[in-house]
C-alpha cells in the first residue's frame, strides 16, 4: 500500500539519484543526457520506473491525442519532470501538476540539472489532492 511516508522515502531516493548524476557529470549538458544517466542510476538503485510515458488526456469520455509525455513515472506514483535550463519557469510547474493530475499520481518532482546544487536550488517537490487522501504510515 502506498502511504505518504513511502512516497516521501521514494522522493528522497530519487532526489539522491539526481544528485549522484549531477555530481558525476556536472551542469551545462542537454536534458536528454541527464535523462539517460538518471535512468541508469535508477536501475542501479533498483527503482522501478517508466520513461517518456504517454500521459492520456480524456475529454468528455474520449481520449484526445495531446502528445503529452512525462519524463519519468516512478513506481507508478511519482512523476519526475527533468529540465536543464537557466531558471525554472512557472509553466514547468504547471506541466508537472497537470501530469500528476492526469496520471492520478500523488506526488511529483521538478528537477533542474543546470544548477550548482540539486538539493538546494535544483528541485521542487509537489503534492496534490491524491497525496492528502493517502494514509500517513
Amino acid at each position: 500500500m502506498i502511504t505518504q511516508k513511502y512516497l516521501d522515502e521514494l522522493t528522497y531516493n530519487v532526489i539522491g539519484a539526481c544528485i549522484e548524476v549531477h555530481k558525476e557529470i556536472g551542469k551545462g549538458l542537454l536534458e536528454n543526457v541527464y535523462h539517460q544517466c538518471l535512468k541508469e542510476e535508477l536501475r542501479c538503485r533498483n527503482i522501478i520506473f517508466v520513461s517518456e510515458m504517454k500521459v492520456p488526456l480524456i475529454y468528455k469520455g474520449k481520449e484526445i491525442n495531446a502528445d503529452f509525455k512525462c519524463d519519468l513515472l516512478v513506481e507508478n506514483c511519482l512523476v519526475v519532470e527533468l529540465k536543464a535550463t537557466s531558471e525554472l519557469n512557472p509553466i514547468y510547474e504547471a506541466q508537472l501538476m497537470t501530469y500528476m493530475k492526469l496520471l492520478k499520481a500523488p506526488k511529483g518532482i521538478l528537477i533542474n540539472f543546470n544548477c550548482f546544487n540539486i538539493f538546494k536550488e535544483g528541485q521542487k517537490t509537489f503534492v496534490n489532492e491524491y497525496f492528502k487522501l493517502l494514509p500517513k504510515f
